[in-house]
């Protein structure tokens, strides 16, 4: 089965690979829209090096394909293998380099050169916020710029899908939010992006769908909103008086439940808490309830991993 969308712009279908009797990816399938940032997910061991190689074509499956617009993609395709970008969790840039000549030689590896090349290196220098470093050695920079720096190298070449592995690994608060708004300018304007994070809340911030991996098959891959349901969220309101007959017309509110009733505080659950919000409202209107307090709480994305690895991010 594949996960994912109509629109596919890269497909990965029943992607397996095996390292003498271990078994690292065990039928992977998904499938990612043209234009989409797309979350990936999992814990440790999970598989997700090991895929995310396949994808940029440095490693070929045991037995699967994976296509990139249409197209097989695997070791010997040197071409394709130019359209695509690879953020690196170990960082890929050299020390004894400036910022400058680092982009100017990931460039040339890609075949860039003369006046393009130069006019690259500009541009991506500008965006990732490293003009003024420009010519001093790498090994002089921080942690959080070095980051930014890798990002440069990966996107020096304007590939058409650009993978994003542990993109802010150690870096500082404001390098990370640079980091973010770089890659969301890159995908408003077009690129395709797979992002996989250790930082749970930045996959569940920037990417609109998500896909979990776990023991080496892909347990889950759905949009943000629709894996949130999975564990549904809380209303939880605090009454004047009568809270029982409160809780009795709230449960007539379709998609929610009471969980419990405690002194005047009434807790209703529900798959979708935010839009059954309106109807609770006008429930309590109709009824003249008056209410001290009202608040919804939705789950975050980590509680949803959690049961369904039953295991956190880092295990």
């Amino acid at each position: 089965m594949i996960f994912g969308m109509s629109s596919r712009f890269l497909t990965v279908q029943d992607v397996r690979k095996k390292y003498g009797a271990h078994e690292a990816l065990g039928g992977v399938s998904f499938a990612v829209a043209k234009g989409e940032l797309f979350g990936l997910l999992g814990p440790n061991g999970a598989g997700k090096s090991t895929l995310l190689s396949i994808i940029a074509g440095l490693s070929d499956a045991t037995s699967g394909e994976v296509q990139f617009d249409g197209r097989p993609l695997n070791r010997s395709a040197r071409l394709m293998r130019r359209e695509i970008g690879i953020g690196t969790q170990d960082l890929a840039v050299y020390g004894e380099l400036t910022a400058r000549e680092n982009l100017s030689f990931f460039g040339k590896l890609y075949g860039l050169k003369g006046q393009y090349l130069r006019d690259r290196i500009g541009v991506v220098l500008e965006s990732i916020g490293l003009v003024d470093r420009a010519d001093d050695r790498t090994s002089t920079f921080s942690g959080g710029m070095k980051r930014r720096l890798n990002l440069g190298v990966a996107i020096i070449h304007e590939p058409r899908l650009l993978l994003l592995d542990e993109p802010t690994t150690g870096v500082d608060p404001q390098s990370r939010n640079h980091i973010f708004e770089r890659v969301r300018q890159l995908n408003s304007a077009g690129l395709t992006i797979i992002y996989t994070s250790h930082y749970m809340e930045e996959v569940q911030t920037l990417c609109p769908r998500i896909g979990i991996l776990d023991h080496g098959r892909v347990i889950a891959c759905d949009s943000r909103a629709d894996l949130l349901k999975i564990l549904g969220g809380t209303i939880t309101l605090t009454v004047v008086k009568e809270p029982s007959a409160t809780a009795e017309r709230l449960a007539a509110v379709p998609g929610l439940c009471v969980d419990s009733t405690i002194g005047n505080t009434i807790t209703l659950v529900g798959n979708d808490v935010v839009a059954a919000l309106p109807a609770v409202v006008n429930a309590l209107r109709e009824a003249n309830v008056e209410i001290t307090e009202l608040r919804t709480q939705e789950p975050k994305l980590e509680e949803v991993f959690l049961h369904l690895t039953k295991r956190t991010l880092r295990d």
